[in-house]
């Protein structure tokens, strides 16, 4: 057996020490990028939960019902009186029926000459204004379009909502394709400002974030019913800061047959002039609507209100100032007429009536504001 000395075999342990980073520096660079590009297995993900599922079959369930609003004005060239079309903006509607009437909000549509729908197969059609209410922000368009691709949205209540129940929001923000967005009902009974600075009562107030673009859109509950219809949003810079609101459903189910039959809302009435508020309590009458004038041959005069006025000595006469409907006070003549709206032309009401200090009741037949 041959002897290896000391120096020999630390200089063989040396090489076999060093032959693997031979090995690898002859072959691993390659290999080693090569299985670095090699894309990682993918995790088993698991069934989606029910929240999830809900979300998922809720928009593809009503999507189908929101479709895209675009509005165009007429201009002419200056010099040469040419006619074109330019976009105005953009906004969110959903089909009521299939006869094509789509409701949208009448601030998605006041400043356009036309406007043109776009449905979820994104076919277009042009639209024309069957009838608006901009008092409660509504408005009803109508297209020719086959009736199959017009699915009607569910009607839900709003009467039954609570604070804390979830809600959902599609529309098309920033023109972009349909989106969803999900909350909650933030609070009820809110009141927002109209197009024409009208009180609109009862809104729905929510977190789903509601951006430029999804006006007009609906607001859904987790069965994706209709409980309500996007129109504002409170935020200084005009984007989603997590407070928007909804018109009613139970508001809008009211206005928009009759803006179908009509072409127009026509409110109730009892043919009065209302005193301003600052009158009432300068006269030390009470809070409601104090009767400034009285339409001869309207259902007020029928009735026998009188309003207030002068004598011939230019002192004043006392007159009526109705304090309540069928019952529910009202404060000013705003809230007397969102109590009328909720009313037919022909019906009857009981008006809680004041006048020098008495109180007492006064049956009317209700006319019409036109």
């Amino acid at each position: 057996m041959r002897r290896i000395d000391t120096a020999t075999a630390r200089a063989m342990f040396l090489r076999l020490l060093a032959l693997p980073l031979i090995v690898l520096l002859a072959n691993g660079p390659a290999e080693a990028q090569n299985k670095a590009a090699q894309p990682r297995p993918i995790a088993a993900r698991g069934a989606l939960d029910a929240e999830e599922m809900n979300n998922i079959s809720v928009f593809k369930r009503v999507s189908p019902s929101v479709v895209h609003i675009t509005t165009l004005s007429v201009q002419r060239d200056f010099f040469s009186l040419r006619a074109s079309e330019q976009p105005r903006g953009t906004g969110t509607g959903f089909v009521w029926d299939a006869d094509g009437h789509i409701v949208t909000n009448f601030h998605v549509i006041q400043d356009g000459d036309r406007a043109t729908v776009t449905l979820h197969d994104q076919n277009s059609y042009p639209a024309k204004l069957v009838g608006a209410f901009p008092d409660r922000d509504i408005a009803v368009l109508r297209i020719e379009a086959p009736r199959d691709k017009l699915p009607a949205i569910a009607i839900g209540t709003s009467r039954e909502l609570q604070v804390g129940q979830k809600v959902y929001a599609i529309g098309n923000p920033f023109g972009l394709d349909q989106t969803l967005t999900t909350g909650i009902v933030s609070a009820l009974n809110r009141e927002i400002e109209s197009v024409t600075r009208r009180t609109i009562k009862g809104a729905i107030q929510t977190d789903a974030a509601i951006n430029p673009g999804n006006s007009g859109g609906p607001l859904l509950d987790s069965a994706g019913r209709l409980i309500g219809v996007n129109t504002a949003i409170y935020s200084p810079s005009g984007a989603s800061a997590g407070i928007g609101f909804a018109i009613p459903v139970d508001e809008v189910n009211r206005i928009v047959p009759r803006l179908i039959r009509d072409g127009r809302f026509i409110r109730p009435a009892l043919g009065i002039t209302a005193g301003a508020p600052q009158l009432s309590q300068a006269l030390g009458a009470p809070k409601g609507v104090l009767l400034a004038d009285v339409a001869s041959g309207s259902p007020a005069a029928a009735a026998g209100l009188k309003p207030f006025g002068y004598d011939r000595f230019r002192r004043i006469v006392q007159g009526d100032v109705i304090t309540a409907v069928d019952g529910q006070p009202v404060a000013d003549l705003d809230d007397m007429l969102s109590l009328l709206e909720t009313r037919q032309i022909g019906e009857k009401v009981t008006l809680t009536v004041w006048r020098s200090g008495q109180t007492r009741k006064v049956a009317a037949t209700l006319g019409s504001s036109d």
